[in-house]
């Protein structure tokens, strides 16, 4: 069955989401490479685990967009 517009945008809002965070931690990473061959690593190491952070609510954001996909949630039961 097909998805319904409202839910073929929230899987569309979700994917993208994910991909703004998956380029903002590859952004942090070259900052943190940076700051750490500046010698400030205390700094570098603080970015890598906002970058873990980041990482792993993308991942999230993925399986959700994969369980709206496949029909198992949708906005109401997201958004709850």
């Amino acid at each position: 069955m097909p998805l319904s517009k409202p839910t073929q945008a929230l899987r569309r809002e979700l994917q993208g989401t994910a991909s703004d965070l998956k380029w903002s931690a590859v952004e942090l990473m070259r900052i943190a490479e940076r700051l750490s061959l500046a010698g400030n690593e205390t700094d570098a190491q603080a970015v890598l685990r906002i970058c873990q952070v980041m990482q792993d609510v993308e991942g999230r954001l993925e399986a959700y967009a994969d369980e709206v996909r496949d029909g198992h949630a949708n906005q109401n039961q997201l958004y709850m």
